[in-house]
């Protein structure tokens, strides 16, 4: 049994989301799977290094699957290429030990968020930002990123209510960059929860607002989900890179 490992990128508008989903191949990984089974001629079920919800992009996912047959991971890599729709890039593919898995293996993160904050049009790059015009004091999002750094409870920023498992994580890179009318907020941690990345946004843009405070930041963690800020929209999120 070979296990091969995938760089991919992908453009999430159209799909649904990365997971595999019932009655439909419109997800990243039923577009994947659907892909390979026919290249190898084999039933294949990949592994991806996390879920990205509908409308949410990709720089750098990366996924694992194990196969029997003998094609060379360089063919399978041109035939991906050739069959894939347009939105969906391969990087690389390679194979790796039988112990690599794309989410177990993983040690850290980076999603970037993008805010576009000018009044001028944004017609090219309007599908991967978010567009919040109003100002924002952005003295005070850098502020509040500063607390959000260091292993914390971020219970408040998981929209999944059951959630079980633990809810602590490390954040260990929080950046708030401009770049003309646009606003980037890039997060570095050992995991992100469900929507983690979007409420932390959200939460940072109520700061900037006003809406919230700076000093408010330290008591959400442990809190309950409605304590933290709102869900932005999924358009501006993209994950960058996964780190082993």
């Amino acid at each position: 049994m070979r296990n091969l490992r995938l760089d991919i990128c992908y453009d999430g508008t159209r799909y649904k989301g990365w997971q595999r989903l019932p009655g439909t191949v419109n997800t990243i990984q039923g577009k994947l799977e659907e892909c390979l089974s026919k290249i190898l001629s084999e039933p294949i079920q990949i592994t991806g290094s996390g879920r990205t919800d509908a409308g949410v992009h990709a720089e750098g996912q990366t996924a694992n699957f194990f196969c029997t047959g003998d094609k060379s991971a360089e063919k399978i890599l041109r035939e991906l290429r050739r069959y894939l729709p347009e939105d969906i890039g391969i990087n690389s593919c390679v194979e790796v030990t039988e112990r690599f898995h794309a989410r177990l293996s993983a040690k850290k993160k980076t999603y970037r968020y993008r805010l576009w904050t000018g009044d001028e049009p944004c017609v090219f790059a309007r599908k991967y930002v978010a567009f919040f015009r109003e100002p924002l004091d952005e003295k005070a999002m850098a502020e509040a990123a500063e607390l959000l750094l260091g292993r914390h409870d971020f219970r408040a920023f998981c929209a999944n209510s059951h959630m079980k498992k633990s809810t602590v994580r490390t954040i260990y890179d929080l950046k708030i960059q401009r770049t003309g009318p646009e606003l980037d907020i890039t997060v570095t941690a050992d995991g992100f929860l469900y929507n983690m990345m979007r409420i932390l946004v959200g939460t940072l843009i109520e700061v900037g607002r006003g809406e919230r405070t700076v000093e408010s930041i330290p008591g959400l963690f442990g809190a309950a989900r409605a304590e933290a800020g709102f869900l932005s929209p999924a358009q501006g999120l993209c994950l960058m890179e996964v780190f082993y």
